[in-house]
């Protein structure tokens, strides 16, 4: 499993205690020096089952600053892909990758419901 994140990011350093204290183990992947690819981005897009808005971090001054909250919808989903490889700050994180699951942002309900532990 792979634990793709932000070291700075507090939610981060959350999902990782969780999956420490679960014992649940994985293999680190820093987001901003290892972007994921268009064609990774659209594994795990199909593979989550979420919309692909949940996969840009909203909060993010990036995304604020290119103005996407007004220009997403206006964008093909290509478009978007292409976009999200283009930097890792654009994208939500941690993202957890498996063979059967793909989770974005830590919602420990959520987390405790797909990886148990």
């Amino acid at each position: 499993m792979q634990f793709i994140e932000y070291a700075k990011c507090s939610t981060c350093k959350k999902a990782k205690n969780w999956l420490d204290a679960k014992g649940i183990s994985y293999e680190d992947r820093p987001i901003k020096e290892e972007n994921p690819t268009v064609e990774e981005l659209k594994e795990w897009h199909k593979k989550s089952g979420l919309p692909l808005k949940r996969f840009f971090n909203t909060s993010g001054n990036l995304y604020k600053e290119m103005g996407l909250k007004d220009k997403l919808s206006d964008m093909s989903e290509e478009e978007q892909y292409q976009l999200l490889a283009t930097d890792g700050m654009l994208v939500k994180r941690p993202i957890i990758v498996s063979d059967e699951v793909v989770l974005t942002g830590f919602k420990e309900a959520e987390w405790e419901e797909k990886l148990g532990g």
